[in-house]
């Protein structure tokens, strides 16, 4: 007869919690299908801690949970915005997966623990032992910096490390991979290990789900893409519409759709002319066929800030030539002595990465179709056209009714209606970050909703940038928007924005959320979403009679309690 371990009483569940896992793992053993090998883990509890901005590091923290879970590990997954500093000093065995959100700032969820780790007074964490899985994007300067913060907190409160951090990119699946099997096996072994992974090894792969997905783009038919500014503004957002009969694709509002764009082919033109081709000379593509190098930079590759493995190769790390430069053409321009082979200039490039927007259709107003509100890029830089990868692909050379453009739903779980279509919401959404906010609306009329909606909306000029003017009128003749504040910038001498419109609201806008009602945020990470921030905790300080610091508990009440969600970018 096998002996089943016992889940311990320190294992970080209830007394029917553990007697239901008690009986699960020893169904598994007579079964056979846990591993013996494994059995040694089974009486280690491990929580992982998730923080999260658009839920990718919560989706890979329920992964990493059953990946442990087979291993036979009592796992946990915890949100940060649930979790303080003394219940880390009472844990064991925790993994962290943070992602880094605006500059190098961690997400909302992780806000409050981040602070408390970096305070002078913290708790020391002796006996607890970690690894940390760090997300980020190679575009930013503060590449996985919140990840990293966690790591370097952990440690110098007296943590031990027992696998080195993992630093992911967009293309995260491979490095992620890797960390955890390292990581689970670490929790087996004494002792600390090396700083941070950077070489590729042949472990196998996560389970991926089967279907349309980041790694396997639905080809959605694009039915509509529309100016919605007025003839002369000084902006192009379109609104976009895409097919998704036959996907399988299912999505809620607050929810982000990932499109594949290609290159500008004016772009491409350049490049080939900055390395002396004619396109037709074949070059590895990244699944070691070979193409053409006009079809691999048109179709495959993103051709945004210089690789360092180009700058390399033009004289150094970047140094002076880094100032000036701005995109792979810009280190031809500053090196025209220096000539780079076509393969060697495709293998420095990263594959093309998905855009994430944020969906501005409800299912249930629209089904069968996801809806998008995008503004086109455009500025210039050292006398040179830019454009925006994605949105100009949209607006300029994808055509309705005959592109084809790949697509998945990246869920955003901390980003949602109230559960209660009876609670109030308000929503400031400036230029495009009305999106999900257009979606929430819809999702409300589309179910009966009966709680008071109330929309803060601004841009530069309400005879030309009032996106969806129309809508919104007739949303609020139909009493689904109950109030709508607009802030428009250019239209007077002084300038104004939607804080502007919250403060002069303050004692109305207090009042709601006194009443329970949700806050939104959605837009300009750098500078509007902590002005509106800002002005949020001038409102509780001016209307709810509060100091500083017992605004700044309120404002984190309401974030803790999931009544304050940003979908900033």
């Amino acid at each position: 007869m096998l002996t089943v371990p016992v889940i311990p009483d320190t294992a970080p569940f209830t007394p029917e919690q553990r007697a239901w896992l008690n009986g699960y793992l020893a169904g598994l053993f007579s079964r056979g299908q846990l591993d013996p090998a494994a059995r040694p883990h089974a009486l280690k509890p491990l929580t992982i801690l998730f923080g999260s901005q658009t839920g990718t590091a919560e989706s890979l923290a329920k992964r990493a949970a059953k990946e442990a879970g087979k291993r036979g590990f009592a796992a946990t997954v915890m949100d940060m915005a649930a979790f303080t500093v003394a219940q880390l000093a009472q844990e064991k065995n925790i993994l962290v997966i943070a992602s880094t959100h605006g500059d190098g700032e961690p997400p909302d969820n992780a806000k409050a623990l981040h602070a408390a780790l970096a305070a002078a007074d913290a708790v020391r964490l002796g006996n607890l032992r970690f690894s940390v899985c760090a997300l980020g994007d190679t575009n930013y300067l503060q590449f996985c910096q919140c990840g990293k913060d966690f790591d370097a907190h952990l440690e110098k409160l007296g943590a031990t490390r027992i696998a080195p951090r993992a630093d992911c990119d967009l293309d995260y699946e491979e490095k992620f991979a890797v960390w955890l099997n390292i990581a689970l096996g670490g929790f087996g072994e004494a002792g600390p290990t090396a700083p941070v992974i950077e070489t590729k090894t042949e472990n196998p792969k996560l389970e991926i789900l089967p279907g349309f997905g980041r790694s396997n783009p639905f080809p959605a038919l694009l039915l509509t893409s529309r100016n919605l500014n007025a003839p002369g503004s000084a902006k192009q957002v379109h609104h976009v519409e895409f097919d998704l009969a036959g996907s399988g694709l299912v999505y809620e509002a607050g929810d982000a759709l990932g499109v594949f764009a290609h290159n500008c082919p004016e772009l491409v033109s350049d490049v080939l002319a900055a390395l002396g081709c004619d396109g037709e000379e074949a070059v590895p593509a990244p699944d070691d066929t070979t193409t053409s190098l006009r079809r691999a930079l048109t179709e495959l590759y993103d051709l945004g800030k210089p690789p360092a493995e180009l700058l390399a190769h033009f004289g150094g790390d970047g140094g002076d030539i880094a100032v000036a430069l701005h995109h792979v053409v810009d280190v031809f321009a500053a090196r025209a002595d220096v000539k780079l082979a076509p393969a060697d200039f495709v293998r420095a490039l990263k594959k093309l990465q998905p855009r994430l927007y944020s969906i501005s259709s409800s299912p249930k107003a629209h089904p069968g179709q996801v809806h998008l509100t995008v503004g086109a890029v455009r500025y210039e830089h050292v006398g040179r056209a830019r454009k925006g990868v994605c949105s100009t692909f949209l607006a300029d050379r994808a055509q309705p009714g005959a592109t084809r453009v790949g697509v998945f739903i990246h869920a955003n779980k901390t980003f949602r209606p109230p559960a209660s279509g009876d609670t109030p919401m308000i929503m400031v959404g400036p230029g495009t970050g009305i999106a999900p906010f257009r979606a929430f609306l819809h999702e409300r009329r589309a179910i009966g909703a009966r709680g008071k909606n109330w929309l803060f909306f601004g841009d530069q000029r309400a005879a030309t940038d009032f996106l969806y003017r129309d809508e919104l009128a007739g949303l609020m003749r139909e009493g689904v928007l109950t109030r709508l504040d607009t802030a428009f910038s250019r239209d007077q001498a002084e300038k104004i924005y939607v804080q502007h419109r919250m403060l002069e609201n303050a004692a109305e806008l207090y009042a709601w959320l006194e009443t329970g009602a949700h806050f939104y945020v959605c837009g300009d990470a750098s500078r509007m979403a902590k002005d509106v921030e800002a002005a949020l905790h001038r409102v509780v300080e001016t209307a709810g009679g509060k100091t500083t610091e017992q605004a700044a508990a309120y404002v984190q009440a309401l974030r803790a309690a999931k009544r304050y969600a940003r979908d900033v970018y």
